[in-house]
Parts: C-alpha cells; sequence; structure tokens
C-alpha cells in the first residue's frame, strides 16, 4: 500500500472526501508534495503559520529546548523557564488587566477553560454566544458554536446556552445580570469575514460592564497580527476580560490559551483546588517555539505591512464572478454565486499549485488567509489564479 491508501486505511477521516494531498516539505510560503510539486499556500494552516512554514527561529529554538528538557510533569507544579518567559513576554505586550496567562493544547481547550472560569468566578451558569461563531469542538465549545446543523447531532450539550445574533444592538437586551460570560469573536472567521460594526463591540463591552458579566474575545484566528494590529480588540478600542488565543500562538506548534486577570485566574487554585488540569499545556518546546514566532512576528515587524497587502488583495480581485469580498487584514472572504462555483475554482487553484479553501458556516466564500511574509508578486500569483479559475468555471 502507498501512503495516501495507508492514510484512507488507519487515519480518522473528517470527510468522505479529503484533499489527500501527500505533503513531504513545507517552508516560508509553500508546501511541496511527494512527486517535487510546489504549492502557494494561501490559508497558512487556516491561520496558524503566521511567519511562515518552518521558520528558521522557530524551528532552532525547538531544537535548543529539546535538547535542555521535553516534558517533566503536569501543568502549573514545575517552573519552567519557556513558560515564564513566552507569558511574561505575551502580558507585555497585553493591557494591564490581561496579566495571567493558562497555556493549552489547542484553541478549544482554551474556550472550556475560560467557560470554566467565567462560571467559577462569576457564580453564574448563562454563557452567551452568536449565530454563525465558531470556537472548536469539543464539547463546551461546540455548545456555543453558532450553527444548529453542526452541533445537532452531538446533543445534548451544555445547558444554559443562548445565541444571539452577531454585530445586532437589539441581541444586547439579552445580556443580564445572570449572564457569567458573552464569547465572541472578534471578527466572526468561519461565517466568512464577518466585520462588526466598532460601535457595537463597544455597546457589548458596556453591557456586560453593567450587567456584571465576563467578556470573552476569541482571538484563535483573528490574533497576532492577522488582521493589522497585533490583537484585533485594539481596532474597536475596547478589552476583553478574558482573551481567547490558539493557531498561530505556537510558531507552528500545537498551542492555545486563554489570559484574564490574575485575581480572577487565582479561583481555578481553590474550592476546588486544581481547578482546570492539562498534562501538555504549556510545553515547554512548544512554549519555545511560540515565543520565537512571537518574536519573529515582532522583531521583523511583519504586522505594519499587514493592510497594504490587504489592498492589494482588494485591488486585484475583480470579477463579475466575484460577489463581493469582505476582510480584515490578511483574513479574507471571496464571495462566489454558490458553493458549487466556489468549490470549483478551489479545485481548480489546488490543480494549479496554490492551496486554499471554504468557510465553515460560508461555504460559498473562498479563504485567503496567508502566511503573513507573502510578498506583492504572491499576492498578485494568487489573485491571477483564482481569477483564472473565476473565468474558466464560471
Amino acid at each position: 500500500m502507498n501512503n495516501r491508501q495507508l492514510f484512507l486505511r488507519h487515519v480518522a477521516q473528517l470527510s468522505d472526501a479529503p484533499l489527500g494531498l501527500e505533503i513531504v516539505k513545507a517552508s516560508g510560503m509553500y508546501m511541496w508534495d511527494a512527486d517535487g510539486k510546489q504549492i502557494l499556500d494561501l490559508i497558512a494552516g487556516i491561520s496558524v503559520c503566521n511567519v511562515g512554514h518552518s521558520h528558521p527561529a522557530v524551528v532552532q529554538a525547538i531544537k535548543d529546548q529539546a535538547e535542555q528538557y521535553m516534558h517533566l510533569l503536569v501543568y502549573g507544579e514545575l517552573v519552567q523557564s519557556p513558560q515564564v518567559a513566552f507569558a511574561t513576554l505575551l502580558t507585555q505586550h497585553l493591557p494591564a488587566s490581561l496579566d495571567c496567562v493558562y497555556f493549552t493544547n489547542s484553541g478549544s481547550e482554551a474556550v472550556e477553560g475560560a467557560m470554566k472560569l467565567a462560571k467559577r468566578y462569576t457564580g453564574k451558569t448563562e454563557i452567551i454566544a452568536f449565530n454563525n461563531s465558531y470556537h472548536g469542538s469539543t464539547q463546551g465549545a461546540m455548545s456555543i458554536m453558532g450553527d444548529e446543523g453542526w452541533r445537532n447531532a452531538y446533543r445534548p450539550l451544555l445547558p444554559d446556552i443562548q445565541h444571539l445574533e452577531y454585530n445586532s444592538f437589539e441581541s444586547l437586551d439579552s445580556i443580564t445580570s445572570r449572564t457569567a460570560c458573552v464569547v465572541a469573536e472578534t471578527v466572526q472567521a468561519e461565517a466568512g469575514v464577518r466585520v462588526p460594526q466598532k460601535e457595537w463591540l463597544q455597546a457589548l463591552r458596556a453591557k456586560c460592564t453593567a450587567t456584571g458579566t465576563l467578556l470573552v474575545l476569541d482571538e484563535i484566528q483573528c490574533g497576532l497580527g492577522r488582521n493589522g494590529t497585533l490583537w484585533a480588540f485594539e481596532q474597536f478600542g475596547i478589552i476583553p476580560d478574558i482573551l481567547l488565543l490558539g493557531k498561530a500562538l505556537g510558531g507552528g506548534m500545537p498551542m492555545g490559551a486563554f489570559i484574564a486577570n490574575r485575581e480572577m485566574m487565582w479561583v481555578l487554585t481553590n474550592n476546588p483546588v486544581l481547578g482546570h488540569m492539562t498534562t501538555f499545556g504549556g510545553h515547554p518546546v512548544i512554549c519555545a517555539a511560540g515565543m520565537a514566532g512571537f518574536k519573529v512576528l515582532l522583531e521583523q515587524d511583519l504586522i505594519s505591512s499587514v493592510k497594504a497587502k490587504e489592498q492589494l488583495f482588494l485591488k486585484y480581485l475583480q470579477h463579475p464572478a466575484i460577489r463581493a469580498v469582505r476582510s480584515l487584514g490578511l483574513m479574507i472572504a471571496v464571495e462566489m454565486e454558490s458553493f458549487a462555483v466556489n468549490k470549483k475554482v478551489i479545485d481548480y487553484c489546488i490543480d494549479k499549485g496554490m492551496l486554499t479553501d471554504w468557510f465553515l458556516f460560508a461555504p460559498e466564500c473562498l479563504r485567503i488567509a496567508p502566511p503573513l511574509i507573502i510578498n506583492e508578486e504572491e499576492i498578485k500569483q494568487a489573485c491571477d489564479m483564482i481569477l483564472e479559475a473565476a473565468r474558466t468555471v464560471a
């Protein structure tokens, strides 16, 4: 059997038609398959590889830390310098109220931890989320996922969950003094890049403050520079009570985090002790990788060019087959007539050597979320291929 056949037989599948590309190498903006074909990566592992694939600084940090030590003990008991250094660096670039980091294995686990923290800290049980939101696939995260079609097969899920309309001022009336927290994506990703009104996010912040509700902002996809600022919430003039991170946080390695005030986080230490546990969260090798990637992001000033690169995509992506283009930084949704048309465009691009895909709650939209290192020539190449595909399949 070849690798593809073994993959289909022994690796759990998420769909009945996986892409099945056999990738043997990835570096910078590109991947290479088993036949040596070069593939331009337009989605960065779904917003993971912000500094590109296998950045030399990240790879070196992994090697250096692996030589020192790897797993020692479950999270929170031993002082491990990579955890301490990365948490300190992150909080130095966050508002003062976000000064305590809990590292997790993934964005989904960060969501789970934040939900537990909110209920424990407030003593309340109601959690509010929004339609067309995506927060992960674990039981708690799925409970607040904003699409019944994805939730229904796994019921019963968590009780006391309410879903509201995103970017609706009227919906804010449903937030009351019995609400433990509101969980919102700062920018809705899987809905097809839905950017809220600044005034709405500010009103949401004010409503949460007035009712004693914690505001949890999910920046698992949009954080770490993707929207043109280090944190997306900076563009809206608000600060969350709890911030969720993941995807790009590990520099290409699996990592998430929920970040809050130290006083709030302290409730996880008692009644009961070990209020949230993880064996591998904050793994020293992954913390070293994440910190290296974060330093690259800052020291190479990758974020300052994001808005200009966004404008290039908007300039080039002009075609009658494109119904709309929605974006904030290098998170872009290109809306086609239908999923059928979009899928043909995606398949064409993959066949020609460029990887892209669609959005969970907006399958008619093509996803653009490349590594932030993408240059003007690669942007033009990507847009030309999308337009060529549109002309071919329309």
